[in-house]
């Protein structure tokens, strides 16, 4: 063992030539021989130390100094008489090359002339010019002269071991210090001030409190130590009794302290940190610290307890401000969301003559991502270009990787990333979670194999959060639930921003049930996770347990609220934007206006209606609702409009069969899309504008605007639009026409929405020979869709041709293809009554079956002659019409009359199309009872009232 330690040694002496180590070992009868011989040669002690390079921490040691011997475990250097046990660590290489230390002030041959001041001060030197490992050297050099360190060499070689994070280097010199006496004592204070910061720095707690404990005489510097210590650990509450604890002692604070204590107030729970936070404050004013670096620390204190108008209170109030403090205020604005004030910030800063640095541009730059305002990024890259902020700067970099990505420009984005030398985590992590967010998947998967293959790095919880995504999206990664099991293999399972990235994936890949798994077993749920669960809910299409989540995830706040001292620290569960913008959704699907209203409500109260997407939401859910009316109410106020929030209108104003109105609209789209740019009308909507113009009959209107789209809007027509005017034409029965049409799309197009819309249309107008044309080619292209099959069964069965229907539903069979079954939703009180086609299950089925029989014997005496034709089996006519009592909106819209009070408006929802006989029933049931019945079914809406119909029987 004690040749091995020698071995770097020896490989040196042996390449220079400087000493014949062959036949030293040969001759040598003990390693203490060795040394002896190697430190007596005329070579070595004559070598110019100034030109050697080494790369061992006391590397210089074991070439300048007679007195380094090794001791007898083989393990660890040792000095003569006067020096300490040096750890193997501190001479072997390290893991990881690094660069050579140059020995810039050459340590004198003739060392035993030095006096021991000039020993101090060239190793205060080295310290102060954080040439630590040097330091270290002179140290040893010093001692294996015989000069004894004293109480001015130990701080410096301690502050230089705390650098290098040498913990076992540190307890030898805590060995020394003792064996010197100068472990205790006032002349020994400094020399334990600085024990107390090195082991805070690179031990325990507990190391921390034996050398505190044993301070005689603490100082200022001492409690500074001692409480920042207990800040680095995190410990708050013990860092905030050690500065109660000082002052009990008779100890000034130094502006230092409060830094420090400041720093744990803003870590503490929102309410006790500015309690207490303010008694610091206070103090500070009472003592009269009015120093630049207490200011810039009450202040982020401020605004991380969320108290920014405090904080930008106390830096308007404080002149002495520096760079510092226009960072922190910079930094704070940022970091709670007020981007705007951030760049206004930013401009007044250069204004009064600061130049910005690189902590001010990685804290702009979050605001110009946010806002999207490219021109703005664009402007503080070339700034940080300009004055070398860049290509050392990961953190710049992450930042200007960032806001690329966010304005959509990926490429450059890279760009700013190839061209940092120094890439951190952090930079990588920005590159791979801007090409998720563009959806460049694979670039996101190729990167994230170069992270860890050919960079070395290991990847975190961001990383992992990131890629997730990308692999739910590319086709080209298979195996999708291998990611989650690289995530076990990581340990990262168990972190809250990767659980709720699987809980994602899970969701998009229809496993529900999985990603229920998951958030079930979480230990700490936040906004994030329960919004997650509540989008996958809507993903899958199960609404009513969307709505259940929210719920529930509102009762688990109040009751976590009743305590508020039991888990202070918790992280609200209030529902914000996006939770408004995923579950309002669920509630247009199943027309729950009351729980869409609660929302609303919800939304006014917590300032969050004004939001564009939660504004655009609300206008989704009232015309869904079929509330045209208080739709129209929403979009008016909503003070910024985007293009989704106009497309969303004028299909609002298409589903109710208002085509004129959505037109007009359109065209007010178009005049303010030349003054706001965001509102330019985009591929939805001319898709919303087709449809409108489909339902209201607006053939000539629609075709017009089909063929000036791309020459005047600047949009290439795509299959969805093609399909639209298919819609539109055969809705009007022009279906040759729009077969037509179909074989002008180009060959590169996918036709299967234009052939459903022309089998719809030959559905409505029995037309049986193209309607094969369409369903044989749909057929070859969505084998396993069902709706093609019963289209196709059903035009069969409109012209009685049941042999043809028979074949095609035993298709269906073979196929395995299942047809979706009928279901219609009302919302009474806080529920949502859910009823299938025959229904017999609910509640109230006898009564509701019971109720349509004597209704039915009313609607006859008005003239009303039931359309068995809609009954697509081969039976007899009494059971046809039996059948037809059963259908879903018909049991759903009795229910309502049953439950409802008299004169209330009935709101049915439907997911298919709602046949003939039911929408002539309807007309008849809203004469009969005096009632306002709107039916939503899979296309349009139908508001009935006095016997009519919203659509004009053309739907």
């Amino acid at each position: 063992m004690c040749l091995e330690v020698l071995l770097p040694l020896f490989k040196f002496l042996k390449e220079t030539n400087l000493i014949k180590i062959d036949d030293i070992l040969a001759a040598a009868a003990s390693v203490d021989d060795v040394i002896f011989s190697i430190s007596s040669s005329s070579s070595l002690r004559n070598l110019d130390k100034d030109n050697v390079q080494f790369r061992g921490t006391c590397f210089v040691a074991e070439l300048c100094s007679p007195l380094v011997r090794v001791n007898s475990n083989g393990n660890n250097y040792q000095m003569s008489s006067h020096s300490p046990v040096l750890p193997s660590s501190a001479i072997a290489p390290p893991p990881t090359p690094i660069p050579s230390i140059q020995t810039h002030q050459p340590i004198p041959t003739k060392t035993r002339s030095l006096s021991q001041g000039s020993w101090t001060e060239s190793l205060r030197s080295n310290t102060r010019s954080n040439r630590f490992h040097q330091a270290i050297l002179t140290y040893v050099s010093m001692s294996s002269s015989g000069i004894p360190p004293d109480h001015f060499a130990f701080p410096a070689v301690l502050k230089a071991v705390t650098a290098l994070h040498d913990l076992a280097l540190g307890k030898q010199i805590h060995a020394q210090v003792l064996k010197f006496g100068y472990g205790f004592g006032t002349s020994s204070v400094t020399v334990a001030n600085t024990l107390v910061n090195f082991y805070g720095k690179c031990g325990d707690i507990w190391d921390v409190y034996k050398v505190f404990d044993r301070i005689h005489q603490r100082d200022t510097v001492s409690w500074n130590s001692f409480i920042s210590a207990f800040c680095r650990l995190e410990d708050w509450e013990a860092a905030l009794e050690a500065f109660r604890l000082m002052l009990l002692d008779n100890v000034e604070p130094s502006s230092f302290t409060l830094v420090s204590i400041a720093h744990a107030c803003s870590n503490l729970p929102s309410r006790d940190g500015l309690h207490l936070g303010k008694q610091l404050h206070a103090y500070s004013l009472r003592i009269g610290d009015a120093k630049t670096f207490t200011y810039n620390a009450l202040m982020t204190m401020y605004s991380k307890l969320g108290h920014l108008n405090d904080a930008k209170l106390l830096f308007e109030l404080f002149k002495e401000r520096d760079l510092i403090s226009w960072n922190t205020m910079l930094s704070s604005l940022s970091q709670n969301d007020k981007f705007t004030e951030a760049l206004l910030l930013l401009h007044r800063m250069v204004l009064e003559g600061l130049k910005p640095d690189g902590v001010t541009i990685a804290s702009v730059l979050p605001a110009c991502s946010h806002l999207e305002l490219l021109d703005i990024g664009k402007q503080l890259h070339a700034y940080a270009l300009r004055h070398d902020i860049l290509i050392d700067n990961s953190f710049v970099g992450s930042a200007l990787v960032d806001m690329y990505c966010n304005c959509r420009k990926a490429q450059s984005g890279r760009q700013v990333f190839d061209c940092v030398i120094d890439k951190k985590t952090g930079l990588w992590n920005a590159m791979i979670t801007g090409y998720s967010q563009n959806e460049h998947d694979e670039d996101a998967l190729i990167l994230f194999i170069e992270m860890e293959a050919v960079a070395g790095l290991c990847p975190n919880a961001t990383t992992m959060a990131s890629i997730v995504p990308a692999c739910v999206r590319s086709e080209a990664f298979v195996h999708k639930q291998g990611i989650h099991g690289y995530v076990v293999k990581r340990g990262l399972a168990s972190d809250p921003y990767v659980q709720n990235a699987l809980m994602d994936m899970y969701c998009r890949m229809g496993k529900i049930q999985i990603s229920k798994t998951i958030f079930d077993n979480m230990e700490v749920r936040d906004i994030v996770s329960w919004n997650t669960m509540i989008t996958g809910y809507v993903i899958c299409g199960h609404h009513d347990n969307a709505l259940l989540l929210l719920h529930e995830m509102q009762r688990v706040e109040q009751e976590k609220s009743a305590d508020y001292y039991e888990d202070e620290k918790r992280i609200p569960l209030k529902p914000n934007s996006i939770t408004l913008m995923t579950v309002l959704p669920g509630c247009a699907t199943l027309s729950a206006l009351s729980k869409g209203k609660e929302i609303h409500a919800y939304a006014i109260r917590n300032m969050l209606a004004s939001d564009v997407g939660v504004g655009s939401a609300l206008v989704d859910m009232y015309a869904k609702c079929g509330c045209l009316n208080f739709c129209r109410k929403v979009f008016d106020i909503i003070p910024l409009r985007n293009v989704i929030t106009w497309n969303v209108i004028i299909m609002a104003y298409g589903m109710h069969g208002k085509g004129a109105e959505a037109l007009e609209l359109f065209n007010c789209m178009v005049a303010e899309a030349s003054k706001v740019k965001e509102v330019k009308p985009n591929e939805v909507t001319f898709i919303a504008i087709f449809a409108a113009c489909s339902h209201s009959g607006m053939v000539r209107e629609g075709l017009n605007l089909f063929y000036r789209m791309k020459d005047e809007y600047g949009i290439e027509p795509t299959p969805d639009h093609y399909a639209c005017i298919v819609d539109l034409l055969g809705r009007a029965g022009q279906v040759e026409e729009s077969y037509q049409l179909i074989n002008t799309m180009p060959s590169q197009f996918d036709k299967a929405g234009a052939w459903s819309s022309l089998l719809g249309s030959c559905r409505i107008h029995q037309n049986v020979e193209i309607g094969e044309i369409a369903a044989r080619n749909l057929f070859y292209l969505e084998p396993d869709v069902a709706s093609h099959y019963v289209l196709l069964s059903n035009i069969y069965s409109s012209a009685q041709l049941w042999d043809k229907a028979n074949d095609v539903r035993k298709k269906m069979k073979e196929m395995g293809v299942r047809k979706e079954p009928g279901c219609s939703w009302i919302e009474f009180g806080d529920e949502v009554h859910k009823f299938l086609a025959g229904d017999a299950s609910h509640a109230q089925s006898g009564q509701l079956h019971k109720f349509l029989e004597t209704l039915s014997e009313k609607m006859r005496k008005e003239g009303y002659v039931p359309d068995t034709s809609c009954v697509l089996h081969n039976v007899d006519e009494e059971e046809k019409e039996t059948l037809l009592c059963g259908h879903s909106e018909k049991l759903a819209i009795a229910y309502g009359l049953l439950n409802y009070p008299p004169g209330t408006t009935i709101r049915v929802a439907k997911n298919l199309r709602v046949c003939n006989d039911c929408h002539e029933a309807t007309k008849y049931i809203s004469r009969i009872t005096d009632r306002e019945i709107i039916l939503r079914d899979v296309r349009r809406f139908h508001h009935f009232r006095n016997g009519r119909c919203s659509c004009g029987d053309y739907w």
